[in-house]
């Protein structure tokens, strides 16, 4: 499964800005050694249920720690017994473009 998830505190430091929650969310997930990717909105891991999971509830644990509350957004892709969706997915859209272009 693909799950794409984003993870914030409610409140920011003086600027605005809560990107030391954040990279601390995503520690959690590249020292997890699953899959993942991560872009100016959302993270994404490649797993098992219950390992997915696992890393997003840590995560969230880690940002609930710079405020009293969290904002978490989860988008999923539950496709059984297929594996490198992470990267399968972009090729297969970036062929396509390609294919459009050659016309």
């Amino acid at each position: 499964m693909l799950v794409a998830f984003s993870v914030a505190p409610s409140g920011a430091d003086e600027s605005g800005s809560v990107h030391k929650a954040v990279a601390e969310a995503v520690r959690i997930v590249r020292e997890s050694g699953l899959p993942n990717h991560t872009d100016s909105m959302f993270t994404t891991i490649e797993g098992e249920w219950t390992e997915v999971f696992d890393v997003i509830r840590r995560a969230t644990e880690a940002v609930g720690r710079y405020g009293s509350r969290v904002s978490l957004v989860l988008k999923a892709d539950i496709r059984p017994g297929y594996r490198g969706q992470l990267t399968a997915k972009v090729e297969r859209v970036e062929k396509a473009l390609a294919e459009d272009i050659g016309n």
